[in-house]
């Protein structure tokens, strides 16, 4: 589902913030980086809430006094979270608060490759409709 989530976090964090210094690219590459975890064998770090948090906070830091360098990091975390806003992960709560609730991420496989064929391929479809509507939008072919 990596259109769904590359898409659809494109076009809801341009909704949001209208931003011509964000970089949208890093915003998709944050929402399809905890699709990395399937390697891993199901949700992990990546998917709770204490992984976007402390990435921002450590940009946050490391970027004292240099805006414009944090307004390009800063898509990272953004786009993390909207993967955890796209795939639902807050159902889990053991992955979700993860390591408040304890240290186990269970055993269920990644959330977003828990549905049916048909809903996979409309979230993809709707995530294509965004970077179709986005690449026009933008006016990216120049």
């Amino acid at each position: 589902m990596i259109l769904w989530f590359a898409g659809v976090s494109f076009v809801f964090v341009w909704w949001v913030f209208r931003s011509p210094a964000l970089d949208y690219r890093l915003v998709m590459l944050g929402a399809v980086l905890p699709m990395g975890e399937f390697f891993l064998g199901g949700p992990r770090v990546l998917h709770s809430l204490l992984a976007p948090v402390a990435l921002l906070g450590i940009l946050m830091l490391a970027t004292q006094k240099r805006r414009l360098v944090r307004r390009r990091w800063i898509g990272i975390p953004i786009g993390m979270m909207m993967h955890l806003v796209l795939d639902g992960i807050w159902a889990r709560p053991e992955v979700f608060w993860w390591p408040f609730f304890g240290l186990d991420f269970g055993t269920e496989g990644l959330p977003e490759l828990g549905h049916p064929i048909a809903v996979t391929l409309l979230f993809e479809f709707v995530g294509l409709g965004c970077l179709v509507w986005a690449w026009r939008a933008f006016d990216f072919s120049n």
